[in-house]
């Protein structure tokens, strides 16, 4: 089993910057990919960006130049990570998901809501 907390949503005006944080406890040993996903209120859960163990990330087109994936950071028994979001949009309004993938399963945080205002 792995645990998922996410943290550093709010609100935010156009323009303006927020950092995500998601600390992955549990059997961190078998996550081999971490992840940003979001779902703006209306529409399908997408994908912001995702990094694997190896330090890889990609990211949408919608956030490239903007936002910023950290590599994973294991300490304390807690992989964590953490989303740099810049330059930021109304657009960019959603519940953000923390994800970890394992072989079999994936595993989701609770969500943390951001808000842009125009």
């Amino acid at each position: 089993q792995v645990q998922l907390v996410e943290s550093g949503g709010g609100l935010v005006q156009a323009g303006g910057s927020l950092r995500l944080s998601c600390a992955a406890s549990g059997s961190i040993s078998s996550i081999y990919r971490m992840g940003w996903y979001r779902q703006a209120p209306g529409k399908q859960r997408e994908v912001v960006a995702t990094v694997t163990s190896g330090g890889s990330t990609n990211y949408a087109d919608s956030v490239k130049g903007r936002f910023t994936l950290s590599a994973i950071s294991r300490a304390n028994a807690k992989n964590t990570m953490y989303l740099q979001m810049n330059s930021m949009s109304p657009e960019d309004t959603a519940v953000y998901y923390c994800a970890a993938d394992t072989l079999f399963l994936r595993y989701w945080g609770q969500g943390t809501p951001v808000t842009v205002s125009s």
